[in-house]
Formats: structure tokens, C-alpha cells, sequence
């Protein structure tokens, strides 16, 4: 039996008559760029997210390019970013001219560590971008305690988070900006590309409307230099059939995490640690490992789809041998690197494929 990490037509195949239907309509309509399907589900991923306004925009990486230019980052400025995370989000930082100031994580929780965030903040110190990374929320009341004590701006970047809840609260709205991604993988997934951005600033909200569009919000206009960032209506039909199945798919991940916590208690291998306050969406179950490189390929060869997120920290990439950082500079985030390994889920997987992958993790010694 194969059991692929991903399997991105399960929710396809599970809403297809609604899918079909919602894109016929797009099709029928004739309205191809913007227009009442991305209206609609701006207003409708708003309310989900409590926030007051929702902007689509063409992925995740643009919402963050755009959160920033909203804010008037640029040359000159610094981000405090996580030291562990997807490179994207150090490289909307770098997009608009700003310089990335990473932040080591806390080893429980692999989010930004707020205690180390106070030691980075200079006068350069535009914005703090936590991450909430693997469908975990990051401590966000002492970032944001740090960010008004400081006069700068807190950015989140929820690419992973949709639905997650901080000290029951929804991700939506709790900073200046939130960013998300629709990229299929993700737990609200489009069926190619497509972001959007969140926030309760009115002001903020029309900054990126008139950014996404070339910087018009009149038709050959032009008030600003903009950018073509638009979310696709056929998408935006896509994600409004998906977000009715939001959280039901969210309570089956959160069934399928609790399986693999349970099932793998007495292995040895370092499992998910969730704060009281948090009640994450489990986009990711990601489990830990000095014999990490060795486990994948059992598990490989027993037929079990695994990737590593992220191999390669972001400091330790080329196209940042510019900022001159030393392998070791950043040793949490580099040793996350070396032992974290994703499991397989999705919300259609089954029980038999769950105990199948704990059975076959919990065959031999592991450290």
C-alpha cells in the first residue's frame, strides 16, 4: 500500500460536483479579472478570519511583498523574521529593499521565540514577522507588546495557519497585517495559485487593493507603482466552495494528529509540542530526529511519502551569502533543518494509512 505524503485530488474528488458547478459559473459569467467572485470571497475569508477587511491577491509571496510596501518598508529598514522558516518570507523582506533580521526559534514550539525578538529591535526596526509555522499560532501577545513599546508594525505570515486560533482568537487580525497563502498544499487550497491579505486597518486594506493593481484603482489611473497581483475569480470560486468544508477538514486533521501523538508516545522520536493557548490546524505533524535522514528512507522504502521542512535554513542558502551569515550563527534553526521530517496528512486520509505509518515508525530503535 502506498501512502503518498499528499494527496492533492482527495478534496477534489470529495467536493467535485460543487467545484464544477462554482467554476462553470465563473466560466458563464464572463467576468474573468476581479469582479463579484473575488468580492465574494473577500468578504466571506474576512468574517471567517474576524478580521474586518480581506484583499485576494495572486499568491502567498505577493501578500507578503504587498503587507510591507503598505507599510512603507524599503531600503534602509529592517524585518525581524524567524530563523526557521520557508524562505519566502525573508524574501518579501528582501523584495522591497529591507534587510531580514533573523530570530531564533523556541526548540518546543519551532515558532520565532518572542524573549530573543528584544536583543534584535534596532532604530532600523520597521516590522516584527512572526510565522505561524506548521499550522501552529507563534506567541503573538508579547510580540505585540514588543511592537507597541517600539512604535513598529507586526506583520503575520499565516501561509500555513487557516483556521489555527490564538487564545481563541482566529489568525486574522491580531497585527497590522496577515498574509496567507492558497497554494494547493495548503489547508484552504485553490487549484493553482492565489493569496490574500487580512487586516481591521481600512486604510491598509485599500493600500493593497491599489497596490494588486497596478497601482489603480481607476481604470488607466494610476496613482502608485504597482504590480499585477490579482486573485483569479475561478479560483476565488474554488476557495469559496472549500471554505464551507474549512473546518471539518481542520477537526479531521486534528483526529489524524491525535493518532499519531497516541500511536507514537513511546518511540523516542520528539513529537509536536502545542502551548495551552494555542489550537493549531495542523497543516503540517512534524516530528523530530538525530536519525532523521536514515528514517526517511525507511520509510521510503516502505512505500510512505515523508518531505523535510525545510532542509536548508534560509541563512545557509546562496541567495543569501550576500548577508555574510555563517552556517552556525543561527544553530537552533540549522539543527531543525538536520532532524524535523513531515508526515503524511490530509484531511481524507485514512485510519489504515495512519497505522501503518505509526506502525512502521515504531519498528526499530530511534533516537
Amino acid at each position: 500500500m502506498k501512502i503518498p505524503f499528499l494527496d492533492l485530488g482527495a478534496s477534489y474528488r470529495e467536493l467535485k460536483p460543487e467545484i464544477d458547478t462554482a467554476v462553470s459559473r465563473v466560466l458563464d459569467s464572463g467576468w474573468y479579472i476581479l469582479g463579484p467572485e473575488v468580492d465574494a470571497f473577500e468578504a466571506e475569508w474576512a468574517e471567517y478570519c474576524e478580521a474586518n477587511h480581506a484583499v485576494g491577491l495572486a499568491n502567498g509571496l505577493d501578500a507578503l511583498i504587498l503587507a510591507l510596501r503598505a507599510l512603507d518598508v524599503g531600503p534602509g529598514d529592517e524585518v525581524i523574521v524567524p530563523s526557521n522558516t520557508y524562505i519566502a518570507t525573508w524574501m518579501a523582506v528582501s523584495a522591497v529593499g529591507a534587510t531580514p533580521v533573523p530570530v531564533e526559534p523556541d526548540p518546543a514550539t519551532h515558532n520565532i521565540d518572542p524573549p530573543r525578538i528584544a536583543a534584535a529591535i534596532t532604530p532600523q526596526t520597521k516590522v516584527l514577522l512572526p510565522v505561524h509555522l506548521y499550522g501552529q499560532p507563534a506567541d503573538l501577545d508579547p510580540i505585540l507588546t514588543l511592537a507597541r513599546q517600539h512604535g513598529i508594525k507586526v506583520v503575520e505570515d499565516a501561509a500555513q495557519a487557516h483556521g489555527a486560533r490564538y487564545k481563541g482568537k482566529r489568525i486574522g487580525a491580531h497585527g497590522d497585517i496577515v498574509c496567507w497563502s492558497f497554494y494547493p498544499g495548503k489547508n484552504l487550497g485553490a487549484l493553482g495559485d492565489g493569496g490574500a491579505i487580512t487586516t481591521n486597518r481600512p486604510e491598509l486594506a485599500d493600500k493593497v487593493q491599489v497596490l494588486r493593481n497596478y497601482g489603480s484603482r481607476v481604470k488607466y489611473v494610476n496613482e502608485v507603482q504597482g504590480v499585477n497581483s490579482r486573485l483569479d475569480p475561478i479560483q476565488a470560486a474554488v476557495l469559496r466552495v472549500k471554505l464551507k468544508h474549512l473546518d471539518e477538514w481542520t477537526d479531521r486533521r486534528r483526529e489524524i494528529a491525535d493518532l499519531y501523538t497516541k500511536g507514537l508516545e513511546s518511540s523516542g522520536l520528539i513529537l509536536p509540542h502545542v502551548p495551552d493557548w494555542a489550537a493549531p490546524v495542523w497543516h503540517l505533524y512534524v516530528i523530530r530526529s538525530t536519525e532523521r535522514d536514515a528514517l526517511q528512507q525507511r520509510l521510503a522504502a516502505a512505500d510512505i511519502g515523508t518531505l523535510i521542512h525545510y532542509p536548508i535554513p534560509p541563512h545557509m542558502q546562496e541567495a543569501y551569502a550576500r548577508l555574510g551569515m555563517a552556517v552556525n550563527d543561527f544553530t537552533l534553526a540549522r539543527q531543525m533543518a538536520e532532524e524535523v521530517l513531515s508526515l503524511p496528512i490530509w484531511p481524507q486520509m485514512d485510519a489504515k494509512s495512519i497505522n501503518l505509518v505509526t506502525t512502521q515508525l515504531m519498528q526499530g530503535e530511534i533516537s
